[in-house]
């Protein structure tokens, strides 16, 4: 048969009748072993036993329509960070591409994964307090497992973009958006119709323009005009860090105001540092791999450095390795009380432990940071206000620090970290059929790990 100039068959083209069912014995296995894993450290430690026990409040059990389990919501987060997703749209959209995230959610093939709008309403439902909880029970986890130290805390802050535009703000005494006020400033200067190029000109010669006190953001009146990490102008939000200094387990997340000093932002993190541990310590089998004394250390780079700050330090008992910024000669009388402060601290951080602390800081800090919001998505915030902002950093950190118990067993941190090494999971699985090592035996003695390292590396 020949149609404009081209040769077609004589048969037509007949679309293939799918099966309308399968049998689950030819479904293939689309589970990823890291999350496999996680999944049954989550089971054995009684995890979703515990995260319905601390939401059951929230659940009503005669009306409305079925609710988001929370052992499924607090794993759906998780992606979020092992993914590296940085909204909850992103997240739903992965839960339901994925086969193998799935698996890990427990939600079968013929089930419907929730909604982002699901997701975003169960984080308004469940309170701050509730997530902080989940929170503390992966720490008591790490102190069991031994990755949980608790003497010296290192602190640092970073700052998050905002989900707030800088043209959107508006004066707090009038409401009215910044080309409305220029417009009035023009009038006041005898310019009836100013162009932009005018109103331009006039507030470039104004001082203090960006001033919190004046302006804010009218849907999240909690973000603040700063200066971004890399010299950009943003309305943002500040992250504070708390992490055991000797593990790299991040033990306290606190979110504050981007314009606060580092030297006001670190007393309340400190606090919630504090309160955690005393949690941890309320379990007996976690009490005894940690610290029985608390935190007795402090370590901080130079933005931290103040006469109030290392006196404050002092009084609750925390030794101070804080590094200090040149101000010159100082002139002490009549504070005798900050003067002693500051030398014992400069004395600390010029002897040996005091530069090993200092360089020990700046690994682990960083890496948090650098885990939590570059390579986990978060540096661009998609939710607004400073509670939202920490239930999800909350948990975004948990997921950091499940990967402290999944390196330690599997060897890697991140489904991720397995891309380097594409021998890794044949060995696992090769390994597990041929030699019958159990999982309990190769946890115990944390020798299966280093096996399939030591093959990939020959191969």
């Amino acid at each position: 048969m020949i149609y404009n100039g081209l040769m077609l068959g004589t048969q037509r083209h007949r679309q293939r009748q799918r099966p309308l069912w399968i049998p689950a014995s030819e479904l293939p296995n689309a589970g990823h072993p890291f999350y496999t894993r996680l999944n049954q450290i989550l089971d054995e430690e009684g995890f979703d036993v515990f995260a319905e026990g601390k939401c059951q409040r929230f659940y009503d059990k005669t009306m409305g329509r079925p609710g988001l389990p929370p052992g499924i919501y607090f794993r759906l987060l998780l992606i979020g960070y092992f993914e590296g997703l940085d909204a909850e749209r992103a997240i739903a959209w992965r839960a339901a591409d994925s086969l193998a995230i799935r698996q890990f959610l427990r939600i079968d093939l013929d089930e419907d994964v929730p909604d982002h709008s699901t997701i975003s309403r169960t984080r308004r439902l469940i309170d701050l307090e509730t997530h902080g909880e989940i929170f503390g029970w992966v720490l008591q986890l790490l102190a069991r497992k031994g990755l949980l130290k608790g003497k010296t805390i290192g602190i640092d802050a970073t700052t998050l973009e905002a989900n707030a535009a800088l043209r959107s703000i508006v004066r707090r005494d009038t409401g009215e958006s910044y080309e409305e006020f220029l417009r009035r400033l023009a009038k006041a200067a005898g310019i009836e119709t100013p162009t932009r190029e005018q109103m331009a000109k006039l507030d470039r010669k104004r001082p203090k323009k960006g001033s919190n006190q004046e302006w804010m953001h009218p849907h999240d009146p909690e973000a603040r005009i700063t200066k971004m990490k890399d010299g950009r102008t943003h309305l943002a939000h500040k992250a504070e860090h708390a992490v055991d200094v000797e593990t790299g387990a991040v033990v306290a997340v606190t979110v504050q105001p981007a314009d606060e000093g580092d030297t006001t932002t670190m007393v309340e993190t400190i606090v919630a540092a504090a309160e955690q541990m005393e949690k941890v310590a309320e379990n007996p089998q976690a009490a005894e791999q940690v610290n029985a004394q608390g935190w007795e250390e402090v370590v901080a780079d130079k933005g931290y450095h103040s006469n109030q700050a290392m006196v404050d330090l002092r009084e609750v008992g925390l030794r101070s390795y804080v590094s200090e910024p040149d101000r010159g000669e100082r002139r002490w009388s009549g504070k005798t009380a900050e003067q002693s402060a500051v030398y014992a601290n400069r004395r600390r951080i010029k002897g040996k432990r005091g530069r090993a602390l200092r360089r020990r800081r700046g690994e682990v800090l960083e890496r948090s940071f650098a885990h939590l919001y570059e390579t986990g998505g978060m540096r661009r915030t998609y939710l607004k206000g400073q509670d939202n902002i920490r239930k999800r950093l909350l948990i975004h950190a948990s997921g950091l620090n499940l990967g402290l118990v999944m390196r330690v067993q599997m060897g890697v941190g991140t489904p991720r970290g397995m891309q380097g090494r594409p021998f890794f999971v044949f060995v696992w699985i090769l390994a597990g059929q041929m030699v019958g090592v159990s999982h309990a035996r190769c946890e115990a003695q944390h020798k299966f790990p280093l096996i399939l390292l030591r093959i990939d590396a020959t191969v």
